[in-house]
């Protein structure tokens, strides 16, 4: 019996060895040499400290800043999910009805479907270009600046589908902000110490 077992036993180790040590190990580093930024979380810092990643949104306040769908999980990363409310759905009925009348009083247009409408996993890190477009007054505002040159900044930052087929052109909230912050300083009155809510 333990001639049969010996060669299993053995492989097991073998396989647990290759499969769960050296293949991951050797793919994390291939990876940190090849593309390190995506690697570690497509993280973005500031002065040294990380402030978010592009993959994920995160809320933020104040008319100063672009902000991302809602987010039924309040913007939780340990707790990602949908509201799972369907279209019959009374609940689903108000909240989409308070947040186009919240997002038409603060913009004076139209609200897009992405600026109502949470996501699947409620941390998009997304919105349409139309979406922040229609944010782009009320940030002008915010920020003292011209209303033209926040709008110039914010079509610079479409991202265009994946060879122009895969995925939708859409607008990334964080790296958005961060390029606002850097261009238009909020005006002393107007900041809070932090952008994030």
């Amino acid at each position: 019996m333990l001639t049969h077992l010996r060669p299993a036993i053995a492989l097991m180790l073998l396989f647990t060895l290759l499969t769960g040590l050296a293949y991951p190990l050797a793919m994390t580093g291939i990876a940190q040499a090849l593309v390190p930024g995506t690697a570690n979380g497509s993280l973005i810092t500031r002065d040294g400290v990380a402030i978010g990643s592009v993959l994920i949104a995160q809320p933020f306040a104040g008319a100063g800043y672009l902000h991302p769908r809602p987010s039924a999980s309040g913007f939780n990363a340990a707790g990602t999910g949908a509201s799972n409310l369907g279209p019959t759905s009374a609940e689903l009925t108000a909240q989409v009805a308070g947040r186009r009348a919240a997002y038409e009083a603060a913009t004076g247009t139209a609200a897009p479907i992405d600026a109502v409408t949470a996501s699947g996993s409620g941390l998009d890190p997304h919105v349409s270009p139309g979406n922040a477009l229609a944010q782009a007054a009320a940030i002008a505002a915010a920020r003292g600046a011209d209303p033209a040159a926040v709008r110039a900044l914010i079509a610079g930052a479409v991202e265009r589908p994946l060879l122009g087929l895969y995925g939708e052109a859409r607008v990334n909230v964080l790296a958005t902000n961060i390029a606002l912050d850097a261009a238009f300083p909020m005006p002393p009155a107007a900041e809070n110490g932090d952008a994030t809510e």
